[in-house]
């Protein structure tokens, strides 16, 4: 996928290679220990800091939750961390001995690193309802952390071991300045299907070296959520293991950013960066998807106005088959609009849908315009799909990602635990 942001000139924000390795002092590994069935496929990472971590994360708000969420939200209440543990290939889910299996990962993590099992965080994606095999997991910890390096490949290793349905794995890093620093920060994420957040994602890890204080962290984190994970949805269906981490060791020695000034709104911008473009990847990669949908909302009288309809367009399950089978039925679009909570004018807006090779104009005030079927064709075509609804209402904008539906969803859904 085509990245915007190859260098951001007003903040010198810079894309760079190295993913959550990209930061100083941070170490990463992917591994397969067994509990997959391919032997091919990695199915366990660790990333881990030489040096006490601040931490921030938010949690999927499902009710039904998984093992590894209880006890990372109760390990990292503190606002510190200084190691993460994942598997995938088993959401350690509705199990009688999840949360003693979740405890033990973190515990073989720490007695090997020497810390505090309240300094690591666990993560596991995959099947709900099969017990988690522990013993695999715990053989391979030291070999998994043994094979840890600071560098691109063991980011990758680690990007490669969180994925489930994925079909490439989902990795970014930057690099900007603060006090006259250099600061880094990157991140790592999975996601294909059960993609429909509130408050979380799938599973994302951010590492960065920025100096910042754990309050302004979850802040930055909690806010640039709204207009990044909550706006992405593949299938409807939130998961029960949904987890984003942010982990800053400090170690680019800028000075701390303790305060909501210049400093704190650059590194919002290089995290909102980074999280954007693990957003369009996720969205993109939806299962058996073709297409990338992009719904932006603007001239909205407020931002929530504008987040709903993005997120209601990009939703649509009648929408998304239209994008799969390139037909421009604008209707689904209009219905889709139609259907939020929020209070609008339907004569003051216009749709218009675009690709690379051109746009097209579908809806103006109340009413849907004459178009050119074959131009319209090779719109849809395309790759990646941008729809635009401007409510002429406002100066307010949002936007939401999302993916076609295609006859592989369905395939691919009906025999996961194959």
């Amino acid at each position: 996928m085509k990245n915007d942001n190859k260098k951001n000139n007003e903040n010198n924000i810079k894309e760079i290679k190295g993913g959550i390795c990209a930061a100083k002092g941070f170490f990463a590994n992917g591994i397969y220990s067994g509990i997959k069935k391919k032997k091919t496929s990695k199915d366990l990472a660790i990333i881990y800091s030489d040096n006490l971590c601040n931490a921030a994360a938010v949690y999927t708000q499902n009710k039904v939750c998984g093992a590894n969420i209880i006890v990372s939200k109760e390990n990292l209440k503190n606002g510190k961390a200084k190691a993460i543990i994942c598997n995938s290939g088993n959401a350690n889910t509705c199990n009688k001995d999840g949360i003693e299996k979740a405890k033990a990962m973190c515990k073989s993590v720490a007695e090997y690193l020497k810390i505090s099992e309240k300094d690591v965080a666990v993560a596991s994606t995959g099947v709900i309802g099969v017990p988690l095999p522990i013993e695999p997991i715990i053989k391979n910890i030291k070999p998994l952390i043994d094979g840890a390096k600071n560098s691109a490949e063991a980011s990758k290793n680690a990007a490669h071991a969180i994925m489930t349905t994925d079909t490439f794995i989902k990795e970014i890093s930057f690099s900007f300045e603060i006090g006259g620093k250099i600061v880094k920060i990157g991140g790592i994420a999975k996601g294909s299907g059960m993609i429909h957040p509130n408050m979380a994602t799938l599973l994302a890890f951010i590492t960065t070296d920025a100096n910042i204080s754990q309050k302004l962290l979850q802040k930055a984190l909690r806010e640039d959520i709204k207009n990044t994970y909550n706006m992405i949805s593949v299938d409807g269906d939130t998961s029960t293991n949904d987890m984003v981490v942010l982990l800053s060791n400090g170690e680019a020695q800028n000075p701390i950013i303790d305060k909501e000034g210049n400093n704190y709104k650059i590194f919002c911008k290089a995290l909102n960066m980074v999280n954007t473009y693990l957003c369009k990847s996720m969205a993109k990669d939806g299962e058996g998807a073709t297409k990338l949908i992009e719904c932006e909302v603007i001239n909205s009288k407020d931002i929530e106005t504008a987040r709903k309809i993005s997120k209601s367009v990009i939703s649509s399950n009648l929408l998304k088959a239209a994008i799969f089978g390139c037909d421009m039925n604008w209707g689904r679009i209009a219905c889709a609009i139609g259907y939020t909570d929020c209070k609008f004018d339907i004569n003051k807006v216009s749709i218009n849908v675009s690709s690379k090779f051109g746009n097209m104009n579908v809806f103006e005030k109340g009413y849907g315009l004459k178009f050119d079927e074959k131009k319209a064709l090779k719109i849809l075509k395309e790759k990646e799909i941008k729809i635009t609804v401007n409510m002429n209402a406002g100066k307010n904008k949002a936007t939401a990602w999302g993916c076609d539906l295609t006859y592989d969803y369905v395939k691919i859904n009906g025999s996961y635990r194959s």
